[in-house]
């Protein structure tokens, strides 16, 4: 069609220029007579009338003879075997084992705080002590009366070596002294509960009940210990991914407020499926060496739950779905050095999706030339013509 239009221009050229230089343009111009004027324009008025005619009869036979016309322009991508880690992705709230309320053991008054905020301790480590109430006292009865049934059962244990005395008299002595030895064993029981002890090393995060206040045994909260060593992610997991998230696969934490990314794997799933929301849980460890993720964070979490190492991937906007509820696409077969091919619908079998990409089970081999731009236009054997950019093609 260029070259048609070329032709005209050029024939037109010719026309003017071949005329008689009398009745030309540029003459009639310097003639400047009126009525010379109009009757030069009325002919090239003609002249042009006549070329448009022709040109409508060279557009009819060209349509006629041009196959290519009607030919959709599409775009098209190599379907390629790769790589396919699909995720499952869930909220969890970061916690720890070591994270305690301690409250005391015995009922009396808190006579002494030995930490403040922010202290490190060690496990065993003093952190408080209520007043035994004069248990101390109590002891120090009893242990004289123990070493007087100590002494007593020694003495008639001497003499029953020697067959000296009866044998009650020996079995009451020892069963005084054994007596009297448990009941001061037992008020230093007593007494062991009036001091606080850290149950594992970590911080002091709060003093909850000050010095001199009544505390009752395992009610008045004293203070909160925490370590921030062994943190861990704890998530709810829907049912049907019973089987995919397993112990010891890979995760990654995004942590937004601390704006980190973690890579880690699963740790521990319950064996249990709660009932009221049909989810079990897993407990992802995360590190924690500068002490920068806190009890409580939020976390989100991308956990592999399916690999494929040799998967044929496409966009999700290519699939469309027939009256039946089949997936197909479109694909070209046959092209030609001039790009223009046979479009072929396709059946296919979806697998997982993620994010704007979807995975053939069946249906594509490697290599086939899917449709992408202009996939929703074209029909079964149509032909087409693939779009090229400076002489490559689309490949997405």
């Amino acid at each position: 069609m260029k070259h048609i239009y070329q032709l005209v221009l050029v024939s037109l050229i010719i026309v003017s220029c071949s005329g008689d230089k009398k009745n030309s343009v540029e003459s009639v111009l310097e003639n400047g007579d009126l009525k010379t004027l109009r009757e030069k324009r009325g002919a090239l008025v003609n002249e042009q009338q006549a070329l448009n005619d022709q040109i409508k009869l060279l557009d009819a036979k060209i349509k006629t003879m041009d196959t290519t016309k009607n030919v959709p322009l599409i775009t098209t991508f190599k379907a390629n075997p790769e790589v396919f880690n699909h995720v499952l992705e869930l909220q969890g709230n970061v916690t720890t084992k070591d994270l305690l309320t301690i409250t005391p053991e015995y009922n009396g008054i808190l006579t002494n705080v030995y930490v403040r905020e922010g202290q490190k301790v060690r496990k065993g480590q003093l952190l408080a002590k209520v007043d035994d109430g004069g248990l101390s006292q109590q002891v120090a009865q009893l242990q004289i009366q123990a070493e007087l049934a100590r002494t007593t059962f020694e003495r008639q244990k001497r003499l029953w070596d020697q067959n000296i005395g009866s044998e009650i008299q020996y079995l009451q002595a020892k069963s005084a002294y054994e007596s009297q030895q448990e009941a001061v064993n037992q008020l230093n029981r007593q007494i062991a509960k009036t001091t606080v002890r850290a149950p594992f090393s970590g911080t002091i995060d709060d003093v909850i009940t000050e010095q001199g206040s009544v505390v009752a045994a395992g009610q008045t909260p004293l203070m909160r210990i925490v370590n921030l060593d062994n943190m861990f992610i704890e998530t709810e997991v829907p049912e049907r991914y019973v089987a995919d998230v397993t112990v010891g696969k890979s995760v990654k934490v995004d942590l937004p407020i601390l704006g980190k990314t973690i890579d880690t794997e699963v740790r521990q799933v319950s064996d249990f499926i709660n009932p009221a929301n049909r989810t079990f849980t897993a407990e992802i460890p995360i590190p924690n060496k500068n002490n920068t993720v806190k009890p409580n964070l939020t976390a989100r979490l991308k956990i592999n739950d399916y690999t494929n190492e040799n998967a044929l991937l496409i966009p999700q906007s290519v699939i469309s779905e027939n009256a039946e509820g089949e997936q197909y696409v479109y694909v070209v077969n046959n092209k030609g050095s001039d790009g223009i091919g046979k479009a072929k619908r396709v059946i296919v079998e979806t697998g997982r999706q993620q994010g704007d990409v979807i995975e053939i089970l069946s249906g594509l081999e490697e290599g086939a030339e899917i449709i992408s731009e202009g996939a929703r236009s074209v029909r079964d054997g149509q032909s087409v013509e693939v779009i090229t950019y400076n002489g490559i093609e689309d490949e997405n």
